[in-house]
């Protein structure tokens, strides 16, 4: 009996802190799993200027535009229902990155969504 009681308070501490909050791309602070790959990150020789309709064009094909910062460079979108931030970064006047990040509705993350949105930006980028 009392062995079982420290395996289940030792579980317990262990979900306590394994749980936690992660920083969106547009500085907010959202509850998730702090410890999961969450973001893709992308290079194109573009300027931020034609990288963001394309950007609003592949978020838009697979769900609802929720948010379009300028100042911050940050577009946010809901699709089956994941939060979804794209900022979009001028390093130099021909070099944009863009970084897509997604969150489930629990705090999870979707890896393959963010590969597939990052995807679809390159290819709606002119040539």
């Amino acid at each position: 009996m009392n062995k079982n009681f420290l395996v289940l308070a030792l579980v317990a501490f262990i979900a306590s802190f394994s749980t936690g909050c992660v920083k969106t791309q547009t500085g907010d602070m959202k509850a998730g799993w702090p410890l999961k790959k969450d973001k893709i990150t992308s290079r194109y020789e573009r300027p931020a200027s034609v990288v963001f309709p394309a950007a609003r064009e592949a978020l838009a094909m697979y769900g609802a535009l929720t948010g379009d910062d300028s100042i911050k460079s940050v577009i946010e979108a809901k699709i089956d229902q994941s939060n979804v931030w794209v900022k979009i970064v001028e390093e130099e006047p021909n070099l944009t990155t863009v970084i897509t990040q997604v969150r489930t509705r629990r705090g999870g993350t979707d890896i393959e969504l963010a590969a597939e949105i990052d995807k679809q930006i390159a290819l709606r980028l002119p040539r």
